[in-house]
């Protein structure tokens, strides 16, 4: 499974509620350890600057580390392709990798026997959330071991996992800040996207509207009556490109103007968008498959060219698809126009990797080699760390494009394009992703398929960070958890439901039935912890 593939089914990959008890059992009380956390930390063997990265003065030999992922996908091969061979030679390191699932994740916590690193899925978890019980500080280590460090972590990233003791415990991959957004390299990764034979044929039609989108679609099915006119994402992992991708594209608002939670759900512009796409159903244009389809249904149908147009969210997940339909049918070829906007004067507020990122690594308090585990984050978040797992090592993988950026040698562009077992288990190009960031990759156009560089240029100006609401939801194993994830659950059955609804009537029926659902449900409690949290997020961001 190529890893867009994983990533995308990635989602988040939780530590169940149980694992706070079983870090209670397995780390000791968080005074006894996080006293080991500082003060009782061995001396470092080799001379400590803060201009200079540690591994560079660090001249130990036969170090090893264990490193858990808490993902069954992640590749564990070490030390065989370009990428991790040198990883291994520049940080005089052997490293261990170890995956699982939650179950093991929490025999670890039990049995009190941590690995070196540990990498998760979930900030709003309880094992990140007490991270601060069973891992070491990161500004400890860097202090004592390695303050190159902190030229190479993001302020901002750092500032937004700290927890209550001021003090930060994880660091994760693709965390992008607001220097990022305004930064212009990073990619937009949703868009409404047509094939361009369909958009030759049906002549002038404005989708930008729910009338005209109805219309539209209407316009399709005659001339393509084999094509399934609207698609969107499959909803085996969640709710589909439906909710907020479609809300990012009306820009739906993410808070009030007093910075309070925004029911997005319940937003009279996006309410009147499901309503036409009642509409599309109801006249034959939306298949029903398109409510069960998994993910391999609905890759296999991009990858066919099935829909005519698509709410396509993380273009970049379905890259490979959407390039082997494009190889084959170069005048078919999907492409990103304006479509579904709002119908207020809103703009689209695209949204993309938030600083939250996907994975978070942990440096457990049991590590035996601390210093050896804080050059591997200060590495790895370094240039030339970056570099290499992005690019390989330059002269042979990668040269000199100018104005910044990088391109393949031709012997790695010949290997890219004709050999891609090599390229993956050879080079591991772009796959060592624990401490990736877009950034980086932006500075390779060849990073991204070809068939999604026009939808990512098309989508670029609407970027916007989401931060402030990112990680709000009830702490885990909380009865308005609990309320909250009922909400959850009958949100996605309601919204298939208000699409699938057959007349307005039925619609406006099923609507109430949620709004009454949230309310025996807690919902104004819920939103007074998602208020103060909100409010949390922006004092760590100095926000207003």
């Amino acid at each position: 499974m190529s890893i867009t593939k994983r990533l995308a089914r990635l989602g988040v990959i939780a530590a169940v509620a149980t694992a706070t008890m079983l870090i209670a059992a397995g780390c000791g009380s968080s005074g006894s350890d996080s006293a080991k956390s500082g003060d009782n930390l061995p001396k470092a063997g080799y001379k400590v600057s803060k201009n200079t990265p540690a591994w560079k003065s660090d001249k130990s030999k036969d170090n090893t580390l264990t490193w858990y992922v808490n993902a069954d996908w992640w590749n564990k091969s070490y030390g065989k392709d370009m990428i991790t061979k040198q990883i291994k030679k520049d940080l005089n390191l052997n490293i261990k990798f170890v995956t699982g699932d939650d179950t093991k994740l929490n025999t670890y916590f039990a049995s009190g026997k941590l690995p070196d690193i540990v990498t998760i899925g979930d900030p709003n978890s309880k094992v990140a959330r007490t991270a601060d019980q069973w891992a070491y500080p990161l500004q400890d280590l860097a202090t004592k071991y390695d303050p190159y460090f902190y030229k190479v972590a993001r302020t901002d990233t750092l500032n937004w996992y700290k927890l209550k003791d001021g003090k930060t415990y994880g660091y994760p991959n693709y965390s992008n800040t607001e220097a990022d957004y305004k930064s212009g390299k990073v990619p937009a990764r949703d868009a409404f996207i047509i094939r361009k034979d369909v958009l030759a044929a049906i002549g002038k039609q404005d989708f930008t509207t729910p009338e005209g989108f109805v219309k539209g679609m209407a316009a399709i099915k005659e001339k393509f009556p084999k094509l399934s006119p609207f698609g969107f994402n499959d909803f085996s992992g969640g709710n589909s490109s439906l909710d907020n991708v479609v809300q990012d594209m009306l820009g739906v608002p993410i808070v009030t103007k007093d910075n309070k939670y925004y029911a997005r759900n319940l937003d009279s512009d996006y309410l009147k968008w499901l309503n036409a796409f009642r509409e599309v159903h109801a006249a034959g244009n939306i298949s029903d498959d398109s409510f069960t389809d998994d993910s391999n249904a609905f890759n296999e149908k991009v990858n066919a060219g099935k829909y005519a147009t698509i709410m396509m969210g993380s273009d970049v997940n379905h890259g490979i698809n959407l390039q082997t339909f494009a190889s084959k049918h170069p005048d078919e070829q999907y492409i990103a126009i304006d479509g579904i906007q709002s119908t207020v004067g809103r703009k689209p507020t695209l949204s993309q990797a938030g600083i939250s990122g996907w994975l978070i690594n942990y440096i457990s308090n049991k590590s035996k080699n601390p210093a050896k585990a804080i050059q591997v984050f200060e590495y790895l978040l370094s240039d030339r760390g970056q570099m290499l797992v992005n690019f390989g090592i330059k002269g042979q993988t990668y040269e000199d494009a100018g104005d910044g950026m990088v391109k393949w040698t031709p012997s790695a562009l010949k290997v890219q394009q004709s050999d891609p077992d090599k390229w993956q288990n050879q080079y591991r190009m772009g796959e060592f992703i624990l401490f990736g960031h877009d950034r980086y990759k932006a500075l390779n156009k060849d990073s991204y398929v070809k068939a999604v560089w026009q939808m990512q240029s098309w989508g670029q100006k609407y970027l916007t960070p989401q931060f402030k609401t990112e990680n709000i939801a009830p702490d885990p194993g909380t009865q308005e958890a609990r309320a909250y994830s009922a909400i959850q659950t009958n949100w996605s059955t309601t919204l298939v439901s208000l699409i699938r609804a057959k007349s307005e009537a039925d619609f406006n029926a099923t609507l109430k039935k949620y709004k009454d659902f949230e309310k025996d449900n807690s919902i104004d409690q819920i939103n007074k912890t998602r208020d103060k949290n909100i409010q949390a997020n922006m004092k760590k961001l100095n926000m207003k």
